[in-house]
């Protein structure tokens, strides 16, 4: 899909896309959002199902004061308006696996209003998106239907849990915008530790609403694309839906609103049914709710608890550690990533703990897939690696060798990196007189690339790869470069 500016190139011209998400996240808690059942995820199906959630005749929804702390302090940590009187209402709609025939959601009257969320783009650009609202709902249960060949059962675990649904305005205009908003949402979730962000298990959804306009024109007719459990198939959702939305108007047709399925496996979406409108649902206050009042007391004292948040951490990072943006955007992306760098970075050159973080930390663990708290370099060992390069044991190529022996030997080991430069004779070699001797021995076995140097300066690289290679990489190379270009009468700059 060709995109200049955010625009897709069509038959007939450049093609805008409009995207606008609800995000469904599931609340950190351990009961339900009106009963008391439990909400652990993998549990035998049907087994965490109280009178309330099958929606026994007589049962009455008692709301969970937990989940309400838990939508305020996610509303402060969006920034957004935080509504002391909401009023929760029924959503009519009959699935198998809704027992009630109804959800108890909220419409007109959210727990929380309007705010924002920054993304920082690839290109350094901060751009704004707009909350619409956050309201607090129950999750429906489960439909299986690959578990028997003529029927489907249900599975009703899920049924009651307590989500709060985050709306979007339609501010953003690519696949790319709509992950990283993803990406910050879940990450300012799992700072404030009111959902634990985790899209495999589903306690983190997204359904994304796209359509397509020429530039400057009213919004197209949208489609709304369900359950999208994934960063990266949110993205291949959205290109694909862009694209088939611009090829059928092109072709004469005319978008239909509908809601639609994406399927993975293919990379396409397929329609599921027509979108309904609210009107469609027909909502009313739930008579078995009274509104949901509380005082601004009750706000101050969840906002004087709130952690330091993402873009909190990120100017931090770069006032106080002189970090660029970007070097801290990646880090505090999430909390213990942060925390990890903060400790490996005390009393340090931060520039180079971060480098080494960013750099040979995180690419130790994505491909061994483990988590930060799961490293088997400690932050404090970092720290002291990067001490063996500030003070010259080692070069930094040899540093990234000792890394990688002590992720390999595991927390078991509990070596120092100094320990493994003692045992594996990997202490740089700084001293002049041993570093001249490989210089003179290189240049006078190679009197032809001497001259070829003389004529082009660049060639002096050359010399001073194979000193490193000749000293085993033990050489520091500052001194090797210097020497180098001494011997060979080269002006250093």
């Amino acid at each position: 899909m060709a995109e200049i500016n955010n625009l897709i190139a069509g038959a007939t011209g450049n093609w805008e896309i409009v995207l606008g998400l609800e995000v469904h996240a599931q609340v950190a808690s351990t009961a339900k959002l009106f009963s008391g059942a439990a909400t652990e995820f993998g549990a035998e199906p049907n087994s965490q199902v109280s009178l309330v959630d099958a929606a026994m005749p007589g049962m009455l929804p008692v709301i969970n004061w937990f989940c309400v702390e838990q939508a305020v302090r996610t509303g402060l940590g969006l920034k957004a308006q935080i509504n002391n009187y909401s009023v929760f209402d029924r959503k009519n709609y009959f699935y198998p696996d809704l027992p009630q025939g109804y959800q108890i959601s909220q419409f007109q009257q959210p727990i929380v209003g309007e705010g924002a969320i920054e993304i920082d783009l690839d290109d350094g650009v901060v751009k704004e998106i707009g909350i619409e609202r956050l309201h607090l709902e129950q999750d429906a249960g489960k439909s299986l239907h690959d578990q028997h060949p003529d029927m489907s059962f249900v599975d009703l675990n899920r049924s009651g849990v307590a989500l709060m649904e985050i709306v979007s305005q339609p501010d953003m205009r690519s696949a790319a915008e709509a992950q990283a908003y993803v990406k910050k949402l879940r990450a300012i979730l799992r700072y404030l530790g009111t959902c634990d962000g985790n899209m495999e298990q589903g306690s983190l959804r997204a359904d994304v609403n796209v359509s397509v306009r020429k530039p400057g024109d009213e919004l197209g007719t949208r489609c709304e694309i369900k359950n999208v459990n994934s960063i990266r198939f949110i993205g291949q959702a959205i290109e694909y839906e862009a694209r088939r939305q611009i090829d059928l108007i092109e072709d004469g047709g005319t978008v239909e609103q509908q809601t639609r399925l994406f399927d993975p496996k293919t990379g396409e979406t397929r329609a599921m049914r027509s979108k309904e409108e609210a009107h469609d649902y027909r909502y009313f206050p739930d008579p078995d709710l009274l509104p949901l009042e509380f005082s601004q007391d009750f706000v101050d004292e969840i906002a004087e608890s709130l952690p330091e948040l993402p873009d909190d951490k990120k100017a931090r990072f770069i006032n106080d550690y002189g970090l660029t943006p970007y070097d801290a955007g990646v880090l505090v992306g999430e909390a213990e990533n942060a925390a990890f760098f903060e400790v490996a970075a005390e009393g340090r050159d931060a520039k180079a703990v971060a480098n080494m973080v960013i750099g040979s930390v995180f690419a130790g663990l994505n491909k061994a897939d483990l988590a930060i708290a799961d490293s088997p370099v400690s932050a404090a060992q970092v720290g002291q690696l990067v001490d063996l390069i500030a003070d010259d044991t080692v070069s930094g190529r040899t540093a990234k060798e000792v890394f990688e022996l002590m992720f390999e030997e595991g927390p078991d080991q509990g070596k120092d990196p100094s320990v493994i430069v003692e045992e594996k004779g990997l202490k740089q070699v700084t001293d002049t007189g041993a570093i001249e001797g490989a210089v003179d021995e290189v240049i006078a076995a190679n009197p032809d690339k001497v001259a070829q140097a003389q004529e082009r300066p660049k060639m002096a690289g050359w010399f001073v790869g194979q000193v490193m290679q000749a000293t085993g990489g033990k050489a520091n190379p500052q001194a090797v470069n210097k020497l180098v270009m001494q011997k060979l009468g080269l002006d250093e700059a």
